[in-house]
């Protein structure tokens, strides 16, 4: 039974002009007879059905593979698409011997993946060498159409306070080379060392923001504009805000919930700021240390409130994220599925509380991988 309500219910609600929605997924590829990654993107990809091959990508490495659901008005359609991608993409992958499987970071050890056959990621690994050890980083990314640069950088300098929150509600990596790492989402350190990977600078304007993306190409550490991965970003069209900020989540309704957050929050940023508000001012070293915060404790621990520069519990500062974009829910007829999974994330924990949880049950990973792989079908 799905979690949507019906498109008849929803559209009611939804706003004339709502911001359109998109969401990109990564997730790792596993041996179907036995714990181990299979390098098979290839195999996989030849796999899709052809209504579905123009969404689905290699990623970085042959363990991995990628899909981008189409922009969306409503959250229901997107959650069709998505819907459709994973379980046409699992079907492509057993299909190939493989499971796909929705982790921030692979927990099995082993040496690791060749990267994907692509001249590009051959360049990549040539410039950058080993930062992406194993089988590959999987994250989830959430863009929302705003096609006016000058206001969606703008956008960018409102959300930063409130990324930290949405980092800890998508942490989904707790384990790697075969132990817990004492972190909620491991990709997130790993993913960090990337040279360019980080929160968003406070910047003045597009001029701004063009300028320092033209000096890092030029310094070598980004080979094009794709490459820039900060927190939050524009999208290299120029047509929407892009928010790159933690591991792919365990099912499609963990996914939801962070679209429809991610939405309500840029729809949020833009009223303020045509209504003349001044972005916060947070310390971009303090803002490093509440992601960091985030990536450690998850969902079930503390985070930093950037208001006071205080630790409170992380579920405190989500309710109050909740509570602040809750007018663009309800603008984009997203509030009774949004307050629906927040219940239902409350209830279930993270992705990472769910493996830890798993894993307790199991006392092996075997186990683990395989509830994310029937949650990733879901």
């Amino acid at each position: 039974m799905s979690l949507m309500p019906t498109t008849t219910d929803r559209t009611a609600g939804l706003a004339r002009g709502a911001l359109t929605l998109g969401v990109e997924e990564e997730f790792l590829l596993l041996d179907a007879r036995r714990p181990a990654p299979a390098p098979v993107v290839d195999d996989v990809l030849e796999r899709v059905s052809p209504a579905l091959r123009a969404s689905v990508r290699h990623a970085y490495l042959r363990t991995q593979i990628g899909v981008a659901g189409p922009p969306a008005g409503d959250l229901d359609a997107l959650w069709r698409s998505m819907s459709l991608l994973r379980e046409g993409v699992a079907d492509a992958a057993e299909a190939a011997g493989a499971r796909l499987t929705a982790i921030g970071a692979c927990p099995l050890t082993g040496p690791d993946a060749p990267v994907a056959d692509l001249p590009r990621c051959h360049r990549t690994a040539e410039r950058f060498g080993p930062l992406a050890p194993g089988h590959g980083l999987n994250g989830t990314l959430v863009r929302v159409g705003v096609d006016d640069p000058e206001l969606a950088v703008q956008v960018l300098n409102h959300v930063r306070p409130w990324l930290p929150v949405l980092h800890a509600v998508t942490a989904n990596s707790p384990f790697y080379q075969g132990i817990d790492t004492g972190y909620a989402s491991w990709r997130s350190i790993m993913w960090e060392r990337w040279p360019s990977v980080g929160p968003t600078p406070l910047l003045e304007s597009y001029a701004h923001y063009r300028h320092l993306l033209d000096d890092l190409i030029a310094s070598g550490v980004v080979l094009d504009e794709s490459m820039l991965h900060w927190h939050a970003r524009l999208a290299p069209d120029g047509s929407a805000v892009e928010l790159r900020i933690g591991d792919v989540c365990p099912s499609l309704a963990d996914t939801a919930l962070v679209a429809a957050l991610v939405r309500a929050l840029v729809g949020t940023a833009i009223t303020d700021v045509e209504a003349g508000l001044p972005a916060p001012a947070i310390n971009q070293q303090l803002l490093s240390a509440a992601h960091w915060r985030a990536a450690h404790d998850g969902l079930e621990g503390l985070a930093v409130d950037l208001v006071n520069q205080r630790p409170r519990p992380a579920w405190h500062l989500l309710r109050r994220l909740f509570d602040l974009v809750r007018p663009q829910l309800e603008r984009h007829g997203d509030l009774e599925i949004a307050t629906v999974l927040m219940s239902r994330l409350r209830s279930h924990g993270s992705g990472a509380a769910r493996q830890r949880a798993s894993f307790a049950r199991h006392g092996s990973l075997d186990g683990v991988l395989a509830a994310l792989t029937e949650a990733t079908r879901g």
